[in-house]
């Protein structure tokens, strides 16, 4: 059963005596809702990692939180690494508002993280694979997005990376997202990895890689699954649309067209149902 837990407006009770802080109790508290600040925001996903429960945090109505620091000794995220299992529920929008590149989210091989009801990721910006997030446990979309994300590596939207990682997009958006130098301006199921996306509506769009993989790369992953999911207008080398380097793909329902230079030109094996 999932654990939800309680807090009162995540604020940090600070007790000052003879020039030495101490934190007060309610400083170990979890609160929901995530009251609209980067700072609130940071400190509830800390918290939920503290423990290795499943923990819910509910974030603030429309609020846009803007993440003006990098976290970590080497500042590549706007939160802390992604260690258990943490659910946002929106609707919201994270952002990074920074000259700074970082990405949005890194999520462990331990970690799971869930984005539902409209919850998007925005203008990551990261020094190597995954814009808006680098995955290398678990990562669920729910009617959520990642929108203008960029990385200088794979994965212009969502990378993954790592011995087993796994993604699952359910009625979300991947758009407007990067992969400057490498493949999957959308999202990259790289080695060991499984990428799963259905419809309702399910949409992959104007993405643009520097190689391979408008829309979306798979290079030696497990399984790539798509189901009602249309991949339309990315950009990339070969296989604007939709680019397979082995592994086994399934493509359901799902319309992968006009993409340029190709739609998924240069695959080995190549994509189902996927005309050049």
């Amino acid at each position: 059963m999932r654990r939800v837990q309680t807090f009162q407006a995540l604020t940090v009770a600070t007790l000052v005596a003879g020039g030495m802080a101490a934190f007060s109790p309610a400083a170990q508290a979890v609160t929901i809702p995530v009251s609209c600040s980067a700072s609130s925001l940071v400190a509830a996903v800390n918290l939920a990692n503290s423990t290795v429960a499943a923990d819910t945090l509910t974030l603030a109505s429309g609020c846009t939180y803007s993440m003006t620091t990098a976290q970590g000794l080497l500042g590549a995220n706007a939160l802390p690494i992604i260690t258990t299992p943490i659910e946002l529920i929106g609707p919201a929008t994270i952002t990074r508002s920074s000259l700074l590149p970082f990405r949005i989210a890194e999520v462990s091989g331990t970690g799971d993280l869930t984005l539902t009801t409209g919850v998007a990721f925005t203008n990551g910006s990261a020094l190597g694979d995954g814009g808006a997030i680098l995955n290398h446990g678990a990562v669920t979309l729910t009617v959520s997005s990642l929108v203008g994300n960029i990385a200088t590596g794979n994965g212009g939207g969502l990378a993954n990376v790592g011995t087993a990682p796994a993604a699952t997009f359910t009625g979300s958006s991947v758009t407007g997202n990067t992969a400057l130098l490498l493949s999957g301006g959308g999202i990259y199921n790289g080695a060991g990895g499984t990428l799963t996306t259905t419809g309702l509506p399910m949409l992959v769009s104007g993405n643009l890689a520097g190689l391979n993989g408008g829309g979306i790369a798979a290079v030696n992953s497990v399984a790539t699954t798509l189901t009602g999911t249309t991949v339309t207008n990315n950009v990339a080398v070969l296989g604007g649309g939709v680019y397979r380097q082995n592994g086994v793909m399934t493509t359901t329902g799902s319309p992968i067209s006009a993409n340029l230079a190709n739609n998924c030109v240069g695959s080995a094996p190549a994509v189902p149902s996927c005309t050049a």
